[in-house]
């Protein structure tokens, strides 16, 4: 199988064409560029140029404007002069959708223009037509004659261009052939791809968006090996998980998302899609790109052996084979394990913070969607009876402790060894162990992988695997290949400690180091942590007032991270998910105030997916798979859909959410919030 990066074993930036957009280089191994796009009305002129300089002043290093029109095509002239006359030379790039004269009038002013080849030509109907061999030459002659003068202008005018497929936004040709796959993001591309390389036009830079990382995912590493194969070089890569949310959920999802790709050398730029002000997106985009700044790639070179044989399909989902042992692993959806270990004493009120609250009248537990499964309490063993559906782990000597001064302790309580230890220890519980291993950071021999063996002739080892190497992520991929191909299927907990500072980047990193494992269907479960440095900080900074995002402690914080995780990479659902675009000059309401009511109206509904759409082209193609849309439709009007069948049109914005809790009861899918 051909790979889609450099190597999977460390850390390598994959070599791209380089572009110009302006006096900016991208790709070749520059810098990772960071950008954002405005949400202003492009027809006011003043408006966009003031936002576009705040995005700048954080640090975007290319600033995009939506031109739906010839009208804001040829304002971009206005808006250009007014940042030049500022002293603001940022590259400005035009984003078009449905109207190539727009894109043929913006590409003789601006220094980029972004096409999606999915609306460029094509017209999405949702019609599934069967075309013969010889009407889809016909098509493809028809894209040609269509996008190649937009090709020659940017040619002419040393302009350059993205070709920026979105998932939710396949034409009717290309999902007859290849149906709602990333495989099919990719010939979207490829097609106009082929097009402007005929014109000798390689001012290009790609990008394969969804709101699914797994697509995502799956989409940028074929693009990766469908020109490698086909042209034998790549064009740089623009990375996003398009209409991530806002708050810790769209930084999770992105970052689950992007930082998958960055940590396997892929991306040359990267937007960070969030439903608050695009400024506030440069510092989440910094946090991501600034891990990949200075020397990682000899961090562990010669230390993790290669891969010889991949056993293992990259390119689609296929959650690793393991057996159950307890609640973990099989088919069971992946457990999150909440380190309470630093709390001392642990008390009954600690185990609000992951998700279980006392009621002393009652004498009975309340546990919600994102309750942890297990705790780790180190040397602690709580002085209260734990609810009865949360075990504890810890380590030997305290559980063996626990069991000795009162046997039924051992259904609760479960022992965490260090592999050597395990093997050699005499005292183990008869259902569960937890077995750490510090991948290719210990005094195991590199290629000595016979301790498995071992592991695995014991049905009740659950392997848990962390790295203290710099390119960790990769230390325990290059472990859980070896696991498949030695067909050891012990499920695997997976410890990402943090050594951050702020809440942004604990989420980018805990994000990107679990979520590239699990969206490559790695991992029964989960356990993040912070270096004893990073949660005294984090502790001082909430005691300040300075709370981690929503949460009330570093422990919350952590849990409800965990939970997200596993929500944005598709492997465990626990709560409402909302598929909210960013806005843009395009958007017909307040997307952050309207984002935030359908919120607070509809957070209670576990597993219900909520698409809310500044604009039709973020409409009913680019939700993709929501189970039910709230799109702008007109000023003050909304249309409701039911997946991607409109139920209403143009329902006045005053009633429209209200209108659309409406419509999830008449679906069945409304349950009445519970007040705790």
């Amino acid at each position: 199988m051909q790979l889609y990066c450099d190597s999977l074993t460390t850390y390598q930036r994959l070599r791209t064409k380089e572009v110009k957009v302006g006096d900016l280089l991208l790709g070749n191994l520059h810098p990772i560029r960071v950008q954002t796009m405005t949400t202003t009305d492009t027809m006011d002129t003043i408006a966009t140029v003031e936002q576009s300089i705040r995005c700048i002043e954080a640090g975007a290093e290319l600033v995009r404007i939506t031109a739906p029109s010839k009208n804001e095509a040829e304002n971009l002239l206005n808006i250009k002069n007014e940042l030049r006359k500022r002293g603001f030379i940022t590259p400005l790039v035009a984003d078009i959708h449905f109207t190539p004269n727009a894109a043929e009038i913006a590409a003789r002013i601006v220094e980029k223009v972004r096409v999606n080849p999915g609306n460029y030509v094509d017209k999405k109907k949702f019609e599934l037509i069967e075309y013969s061999d010889a009407d889809y030459a016909e098509e493809l002659d028809r894209i040609r004659d269509r996008f190649t003068p937009l090709v020659r202008i940017c040619k002419e005018y040393g302009t350059a261009m993205r070709i920026g497929t979105n998932h939710g936004s396949l034409s009717d040709r290309i999902m007859s052939r290849y149906g709602d796959t990333p495989m099919g993001m990719v010939e979207s591309a490829m097609e106009f791809l082929r097009v402007a390389r005929a014109e000798s036009y390689h001012n290009i830079v790609l990008s394969m968006k969804s709101s699914n990382p797994q697509v995502m995912v799956q989409a940028y590493r074929l693009l990766v090996q469908q020109m490698e194969g086909e042209f034998g070089e790549c064009y740089p890569l623009h990375l996003g998980v398009t209409e991530a949310g806002d708050g810790e959920d769209g930084r999770v999802k992105s970052a689950a998302g992007i930082g998958t790709l960055l940590e396997d050398g892929i991306g040359d730029t990267i937007r960070v899609s969030l439903t608050e002000d695009p400024e506030i997106e440069i510092p989440v985009c910094r946090d991501l790109v600034k891990r990949y700044a200075g020397e990682r790639n000899s961090t562990t070179k010669g230390i993790v052996p290669g891969i010889q044989h991949l056993s293992y399909n990259p390119f689609e989902y296929k959650r690793r084979e393991s057996f159950a042992v307890g609640n973990i692993g099989g088919t069971q959806v992946p457990i999150v394990i909440a380190d309470l270990s630093k709390r001392s004493p642990i008390q009954r009120e600690d185990l609000v913070s992951v998700g279980y609250s006392y009621d002393e009248p009652t004498d009975k537990w309340n546990i919600n969607d994102a309750a942890a499964d297990y705790i780790f309490t180190g040397n602690q063993l709580p002085d209260f009876s734990l609810p009865g559906g949360l075990k504890a782990i810890c380590y030997p000597a305290t559980w063996n402790e626990a069991i000795s001064a009162a046997p039924t302790l051992a259904n609760q309580y479960f022992p965490i060894f260090d592999a050597g230890a395990f093997v050699d220890s005499e005292k183990k519980s008869n259902q569960i162990n937890f077995v750490m291993k510090d991948c290719f950071n210990d005094d195991t021999p590199v290629n000595d992988f016979t301790y498995l063996d071992k592991l695995a002739a014991d049905k009740t080892v659950v392997i848990c695997l962390s790295s203290t190497n710099q390119n960790a992520m990769q230390s325990v991929r290059r472990m859980f290949a070896e696991l498949v191909a030695k067909d050891v299927k012990n499920p695997v907990v997976m410890i990402c400690d943090s050594n951050w500072e702020t809440a942004d980047e604990h989420l980018i990193h805990y994000s990107t180091e679990c979520g590239a494992l699990l969206l490559d269907g790695f991992g029964d479960g989960i356990c993040l942590g912070m270096t004893s440095v990073a949660y005294q900080n984090a502790t001082a900074m909430n005691a300040s007032g300075r709370k981690y995002l929503q949460s009330d402690n570093v422990e919350q914080f952590i849990n409800n991270t965990a939970f997200s995780i596993l929500q944005a990479t598709r492997t465990r659902i626990s709560k409402t998910e909302y598929i909210s675009c960013p806005s843009c000059g395009r958007t017909l309401f307040d997307l952050q105030e309207t984002t935030a009511k359908i919120r607070a109206r509809t957070n209670h509904l576990k597993g219900v997916k909520i698409a809310i759409m500044g604009c039709i082209v973020n409409g009913p193609g680019e939700m993709a798979d929501a189970d039910f849309g709230y799109v702008g439709s007109g000023v003050g009007k909304i249309t409701l859909y039911k997946g991607k069948e409109i139920v209403k049109r143009n329902v006045d914005s005053e009633v429209a959410v209200d209108e659309l809790i409406n419509l999830l009861k008449e679906a069945d899918a409304w349950t009445e919030p519970v007040n705790n």
